[in-house]
């Protein structure tokens, strides 16, 4: 498995992440604790998890189940050494977390004290903001974006006054990293400035989306990240599925499939979206390659990332991943992928 260290920091992460939110919804507790076991078996050490999973479908009653999973999973103290957890503080708007309540010291201190009790662990090692308060242009808000309503003066009193409740977890030993989620090129320069200015603890990682099908991430965000060793963890990087091929346009869904769940995938089916797939599935084809291998494959090679967040719903889906995981593309079928990029940017 391949490895590197996180940004600025001292952490060894596996360049794979195992993601964590189907457990306890689609995907049982005893079949999470297996999936760990797995993962830490062929050196998946990065688990990604947040209070407010399990999701498809979010419920208020299954709410934080995620997080009692990994927390009773039978070897999480003796073998918490040999793990990465890092999970999120839910943003504001979620209806299923204190009320939709935004992300305060106040919101930190309890969401950190409920994660900790809930995963059964004495310290987290990445401590995520799930997203901005001031919102996101992520989850295909992008479409019709407007900043122009935000205060810039607000959301500093806010930075300032959320890293000065986070120095003091740090200080505590609860937290050893934070980063962001969901976050833009400005509002990540924010974070990292202020930092410097107040000498509090500086953004180490950033959870945005990150595909084949979604590159918002390849422009400002790459530029900045690089120069301040941000590293990049993407989710959804087989575009909920997309990617995979099991999906085709205008057929039957597959039984137990997202879809089925989360009908348009969350925005992502579109009328483009489908020759775009056609054109990555034609590439694997090609030159047989398994197009889930190439398209993580593909995530992990690229300059920027720290680790690509991958989901299982089955333990078998996890086999089948892992077995890809050493995959390194060829300069020649790059080429072809950046091609087809051209011919297909933005399909959703």
């Amino acid at each position: 498995m391949q490895t590197k260290k996180l940004g600025y920091s001292s952490l060894e992460v596996s360049k794979l992440c195992l993601g964590s939110m189907t457990w306890g919804e689609q995907t049982t507790p005893e079949e999470g604790w297996r999936q760990i076991d797995t993962a830490l078996a062929h050196g998946i050490n990065l688990i990604d998890t947040a209070e407010m999973y399990p999701t498809n479908p979010m419920r208020a009653e299954t709410s934080g189940d995620t997080e009692r999973v990994i927390g009773n999973w039978p070897a999480i103290k003796k073998r918490r050494d040999e793990v990465v957890i890092a999970t999120k503080v839910t943003g504001e708007g979620h209806k299923y977390v204190r009320e939709g309540a935004p992300i305060t010291p106040t919101t930190i201190r309890t969401a950190l004290d409920n994660s900790l009790a809930s995963m059964n662990t004495d310290y987290i090692d990445i401590y995520q903001l799930h997203w901005p308060n001031r919102g996101s242009y992520m989850f295909r808000k992008n479409w019709h974006y407007d900043p122009t309503g935000q205060d810039s003066t607000a959301f500093l009193e806010h930075v300032e006054e959320v890293l000065d409740e986070l120095d003091k977890q740090v200080k505590a030993g609860k937290i050893r990293y934070f980063g962001l989620s969901n976050e833009s090129a400005w509002g990540t320069s924010v974070w990292l400035q202020a930092a410097k200015t107040l000498n509090r603890p500086r953004v180490l990682s950033i959870q945005n989306e990150y595909s084949l099908l979604c590159r918002l991430f390849d422009l400002d965000l790459a530029e900045l990240c690089h120069h301040e060793q941000v590293d990049l963890l993407a989710f959804s990087p087989l575009a909920a599925g997309l990617l995979t091929g099991k999906y085709k346009g205008g057929e039957a869904l597959p039984k137990g499939a997202r879809m089925n769940a989360t009908p348009g995938l969350g925005g992502r089916i579109t009328p483009r979206v489908w020759p775009a797939i056609d054109a990555y599935l034609g590439i694997a084809k090609k030159y047989g390659i398994d197009p889930v291998h190439m398209a993580l494959s593909w995530a992990m090679m690229r300059p920027f990332m720290g680790s690509v967040i991958f989901g299982a719903t089955t333990q078998q889906q996890l086999e089948h991943i892992i077995a890809g995981a050493d995959l390194v593309l060829s300069e020649e079928v790059v080429d072809e992928i950046d091609a087809a990029h051209k011919a297909h940017p933005m399909p959703y």
